[in-house]
C-alpha cells in the first residue's frame, strides 16, 4: 500500500513532492510517483525528453534519502487526474498527496482542475498541501 503522488515541473509540485516523501518515510510506506502527460504522439515525446532531466534527479534524490519508491511516466492521453486515479487503483495506494494552488473561477472553468478531480475521485485519502504564500 504505497503513497502516491503527481510531479511535474513547479513549486506546488515541489511541496507535494516533499510532503509525499515525508508521508512514506513516516508511515515506512513505498512511494510512487506519477509523471502524466497529454497531447498527440509528438508533443508528447517532446515533454518527456525535456522533463527526463528533472525525472532522473528525482530518481538519484529518492535514492540518496533511501526511500522505497517507483517512478511512473505515461505518455497515454489521459488526464494526470485520471493517471494519478487508476496509478493508486492499480496499486491500492494507502494515500495520494497532492499539491493545491489558488486559480481563479475563469482558470478552473476553461482549464479544469487535477486537484478538484483527484480530490472528488480517489477511492483512498487524499491529503491536498500547498506552498506556503510568499
Amino acid at each position: 500500500m504505497p503513497v502516491v503522488t503527481g510531479f511535474r515541473h513547479g513549486r506546488t509540485s515541489r511541496v507535494a513532492l516533499d510532503r509525499a516523501i515525508e508521508e512514506a518515510r513516516q508511515r515506512q510506506l513505498p512511494l510512487i510517483v506519477v509523471h502524466s502527460m497529454r497531447g498527440d504522439e509528438r508533443e508528447q515525446l517532446e515533454r518527456v525528453a525535456s522533463s527526463r532531466h528533472e525525472f532522473e534527479a528525482l530518481e538519484e534524490e529518492l535514492t540518496k534519502l533511501g526511500i522505497e519508491h517507483e517512478l511512473v511516466e505515461y505518455a497515454r492521453g489521459n488526464t494526470p487526474a485520471a493517471d494519478i486515479i487508476a496509478t493508486a487503483r492499480e496499486r491500492r495506494a494507502h494515500l495520494i498527496v497532492i499539491g493545491i494552488r489558488r486559480r481563479s473561477a475563469v482558470g478552473k472553468l476553461v482549464l479544469g482542475s487535477t486537484a478538484q478531480d483527484v480530490l472528488l475521485t480517489a477511492d483512498c485519502p487524499v491529503l491536498a498541501v500547498k506552498p506556503p504564500e510568499d
